[in-house]
């Protein structure tokens, strides 16, 4: 299997989304944010979603020429405003977001940002690098389209809707979490189903509410919450946040991202960003964060959050990504 540089992964997505009708600063954007996926091991949100724009692209889907922008609505309050995405792919949006989050909290302690008429917005610990590059504490909310149901119900209404945390360390890695709502993202489906592999019972149900190791008819059918009832309630307030506050789309509103035509998913994100110096202060802060990991450190078995993805992220940043023949066959050919 051939093995490319970031550099060069990075070049044939920009250039297949390009191809597709992104404008420079969408496909640039995008094609980084994959990449950066791709290297941490995140395979369901890294270069296999190259395609997958693409298609929603070419099918008006996605405005490819969007231009993400504050909204102002009259009511301008410093710590919290809200990014109109524009229809387009979710990264130069959320980019905006996050800058303007940085930037409020500063000034405010904290403060919070929604994005409304988005897309799938990827990993969602990716958009909090700034903010740990900043010396401040990050947060990251995305909904998606219906994938799971409410509790007790019986049809998909609440999207997997991933949750994402930061917190920045003195001289080391910040500490990074990321999960999502559903018993495993549900891009983990999109990844067996095209490579024909079984997923393990627990993982989703089939269009009939049954139990599944078919990972296509897990896409066709619902995820299972993590931590059943709780998990649920978790995306219920993730689907909250991002969407009754921005005015962006519900999980039951946007079509599924798995096929090329459908509606435009104007979903919604949201980042809260905190400075630590505007409560106990930067140096007590540190100073808990290090004495929490010190004590789970005691134990041998302990890994911290994210240090997996460090490891891979430096690895193909010093030796390149290995991919599939079928994957640089995906990334070279324009329809």
């Amino acid at each position: 299997m051939p093995k490319l540089s970031i550099t060069q992964l990075q070049d044939l997505a920009a250039q297949a989304l390009r191809h597709a009708g992104a404008s420079e600063p969408m496909a640039q954007a995008t094609a980084v944010a994959l990449v950066a996926a791709e290297a941490q091991g995140l395979a369901s949100h890294g270069l296999s979603r190259v395609t997958q724009y693409a298609g929603h692209l070419r099918h008006g889907r996605v405005n490819g020429q969007a231009q993400a922008r504050v909204v102002t609505n009259g009511t301008q309050k410093r710590g919290a405003c809200l990014v109109d995405a524009d229809e387009g792919l979710a990264f130069p949006a959320c980019a905006l977001a996050v800058q303007e989050a940085i930037a409020r909290a500063r000034e405010c302690g904290c403060a919070f940002v929604g994005v409304a008429r988005s897309h799938h917005f990827g990993a969602a610990a990716y958009h909090l690098e700034a903010v740990a590059a900043a010396g401040m504490v990050g947060l990251a909310f995305g909904n998606s389209p219906a994938a799971m149901p409410a509790w007790g119900g019986r049809r998909a209404l609440f999207g997997t809707n991933p949750i994402a945390a930061v917190f920045p360390r003195q001289n080391q890695a910040p500490l990074t979490i990321d999960l999502s709502l559903s018993e495993v993202a549900r891009g983990k489906l999109m990844v067996a189903a095209k490579k024909g592999e079984p997923i393990p019972l627990g993982w989703a149900l089939d269009k009939d509410g049954q139990p599944t190791t078919d990972a296509a008819a897990g896409l066709a059918g619902m995820m299972l919450p993590a931590g059943g009832l709780k998990g649920a309630m978790l995306a219920m307030v993730v689907e909250l946040l991002c969407c009754a506050l921005t005015g962006a789309a519900f999980g039951f509103e946007a079509d599924s991202f798995f096929t090329e035509e459908g509606n435009r998913p104007r979903l919604g994100q949201a980042f809260l960003v905190i400075d630590p110096a505007a409560m106990a202060g930067s140096d007590v802060f540190q100073e808990r964060i290090e004495t929490l990991i010190a004590m789970m450190q005691l134990d041998a078995e302990v890994r911290m959050p994210g240090a997996r993805r460090l490891i891979l992220a430096e690895r193909a940043q010093a030796d390149g990504i290995e991919i599939s023949d079928a994957m640089l066959a995906q990334l070279t050919t324009v329809p």
